[in-house]
Formats: C-alpha cells, sequence, structure tokens
C-alpha cells in the first residue's frame, strides 16, 4: 500500500511533531498521520516530510502534511492540513493541480463558512476539551458544537481535536464526529506504543461513519 487511497482520515487520527514520531508510530497500525513539524528549515522541513512520507507508503499509512504545502507537493505528498491563518496564504489553486487533498481547521462559524468556501476534504473542528497543546485563544468548543457543525457540514468528514482521550472517544463519535485526533495523549505518554493501541481498540470498537 502506498497510503495515497484514503479520502477521508481514518477515525483515528495522529498527529505528531517529527518525523522520528513518524516512523515510530507508523507500524502500529494507524492509518492516518498528521506531521505537524514547526521552527524547522526549508531544507529540514523538505527532509522530514520526505522521512515521514517514505515510513507512511511502507505502512500504508495516509500522511497529512501540516501546513507546509509546496513542501509536500515537491514531496509527493498527497495531502495537506491547513489552519486559517495559512488558508489565508495558500495557494489553493497550485494544491489543487497537484492533486491534494485539503483539510481546515475551524474554531467558529466565521472560520467554518470560510472553510466550506473552500471546498475541503475534511473540517477539523478544535480544541473539544481543554488542551495542553498550546494556548489557544477559543475555549473548549464541547459535544454540544459536535453536532452543530456536523449538522451544518453533512457529509463532509468532520475531525475533532483538543483534549481527547480513548474514555471520551465514545461520546465524541456519538456526538457526530467521524474522525478523532490524538497527540499529546500519545506523545506525552510513558508508553506511546501502548497508548496507541488502546486508541486503536476503543475506536475500532464503533460503527463507522454513516
Amino acid at each position: 500500500m502506498t497510503g495515497k487511497s484514503a479520502a477521508q482520515p481514518a477515525r483515528f487520527y495522529m498527529i505528531v511533531p517529527d518525523a522520528a514520531w513518524v516512523v515510530r508510530l507508523a507500524p502500529l497500525g494507524i492509518a492516518t498521520m498528521q506531521l505537524r513539524l514547526k521552527d524547522a528549515g526549508t531544507d529540514e522541513t523538505r527532509r522530514q516530510i520526505e522521512l515521514s512520507l517514505s515510513a507512511c507508503r511502507a505502512h500504508g499509512v495516509q500522511l497529512v502534511v501540516n501546513d507546509h504545502w509546496q513542501a509536500a507537493i515537491d514531496a509527493g505528498a498527497d495531502y495537506v492540513h491547513l489552519g486559517q491563518e495559512d488558508l489565508a496564504i495558500a495557494d489553493l489553486p497550485a494544491i489543487r493541480r497537484a492533486g491534494m487533498r485539503i483539510g481546515l481547521s475551524t474554531h467558529d462559524e466565521a472560520e467554518l463558512e470560510i472553510a466550506l468556501a473552500a471546498r475541503p476534504d475534511y473540517v477539523a473542528l478544535g480544541p473539544i476539551y481543554e488542551t495542553k497543546l498550546k494556548a489557544m485563544r477559543f475555549g473548549p468548543q464541547g459535544l454540544d458544537r459536535i453536532r452543530q457543525w456536523k449538522d451544518r457540514i453533512g457529509g463532509l468528514p468532520l475531525v475533532a481535536i483538543g483534549g481527547l482521550t480513548p474514555e471520551r472517544a465514545p461520546g465524541v463519535l456519538a456526538a457526530g464526529a467521524d474522525s478523532l485526533a490524538a497527540v499529546t495523549d500519545v506523545t506525552l505518554n510513558e508508553n506511546p506504543e501502548q497508548r496507541v493501541r488502546l486508541w486503536l481498540a476503543t475506536v475500532d470498537l464503533k460503527p463507522g461513519p454513516g
């Protein structure tokens, strides 16, 4: 498998900070991983994207590159995730010409409208709960907001992110999320591999979207 066939993120969506984490976790059966690389120079960014793509293709994982859309195009990636600030400056026609799929972050109704106008392949909503990942200007969204977003976007996949745990997963799925993104719940865990396996076992017990 190349990891290039999945248009919709898998129910468990692992987000990692660098290629070393991609290489470490890709063999565990994760179907979707995002490389959220920050504060790296151009050459290092390209190197890490290429290394991540190689690991993901070897294990049938769909790689989503956060922010670095031009480097992702150059490396042959087929999925990019953009925040609202990145969306404002990204060359969407170039991304589409490259055949890349696009995921977009949203936090309020105005951002959702902007995202939908860009015709994304999925929409992310967060933070659902309080998160340790970074300081957020938006408070926790809660489960009711997931229901509102899903009613608004219909069949478009909805990725929930922020403060998610395996214990909270059933409620988030029941509220309407199609995909659950984990970051620090895994990367700060004393046994990340075991935590990933718990996530996979938890979400695999739940009915799929639709």
